[in-house]
Formats: C-alpha cells, sequence, structure tokens
C-alpha cells in the first residue's frame, strides 16, 4: 500500500532568494513560513564555479516556480532577496517572468554597522 502526499493548495506564498558567492538556493513557503519547495544550484548538476553563475540561478528558480505552481497552485508571493552573489538578479528575472502576481520585493541583505575592530597599528 502506498501513502498519497497531501499536496496542499496554496495560493499565497513567499519566495526567499538566498545568493551567495558559491551557490544560489530559492526556498518557497506558505504565509507562515513552512517550506513547500526547496531548490539550490546544485540539486540542478552545477557543481563547483558553475553553482554561483547567473544561469544556474535562472535554472534553480525556474524549476522551483514550476514546482509550486503545478503541485500548490501558487498565485500570489512576496519576494525576500539576501545576499550578493550573481545569481541574485538573474533569479528575480526567472520571477518576473513567470505567470505569478508579485506583492513586493524586499532586500533583506544583512549589512554591518560598523564592523569589526581594525587591527593594531603596525610598529616596525
Amino acid at each position: 500500500m502506498q501513502k498519497s502526499k497531501n499536496t496542499r493548495m496554496i495560493e499565497n506564498g513567499r519566495i526567499y532568494i538566498m545568493a551567495t558567492f558559491n551557490n544560489t538556493l530559492i526556498t518557497i513557503t506558505d504565509e507562515k513560513g513552512s517550506p513547500i519547495v526547496v531548490d539550490s544550484s546544485g540539486m540542478h548538476g552545477f557543481s563547483g564555479t558553475r553553482k554561483s553563475t547567473p544561469h544556474a540561478a535562472t535554472v534553480t528558480a525556474g524549476s522551483a516556480i514550476q514546482k509550486a505552481i503545478e503541485k500548490h497552485n501558487l498565485r500570489k508571493v512576496d519576494v525576500f532577496v539576501k545576499g550578493i552573489g550573481q545569481g541574485r538578479e538573474a533569479a528575480l528575472r526567472v520571477i518576473k517572468s513567470a505567470e505569478l502576481d508579485i506583492d513586493r520585493i524586499v532586500d533583506m541583505t544583512p549589512l554591518p554597522h560598523n564592523g569589526v575592530r581594525p587591527p593594531k597599528i603596525r610598529r616596525v
């Protein structure tokens, strides 16, 4: 006997884009924050330095959005972007071209207020 997965229909959701220098992670959640679809560049066969390219981010974002639309009927989203990697703009372009209604785009990249303490003065 095979268990049938209970797929929830979620009209409104959130898309989190985490773009680092080494990878691009896409997480699609419902309004409460429980993940529905999780995708990364490494899951699509990209390895090493190719994981951080804009092409890898495009493939990853497109696949994650298709899964969310087909399985969970996702229609309206809020987009949260974090990080300064190359895949950030590419993933946003894919989301804008999808048939999703984007409510808002928020940049959550952490910025240092003062930074770390500088090293002591070098004496020769």
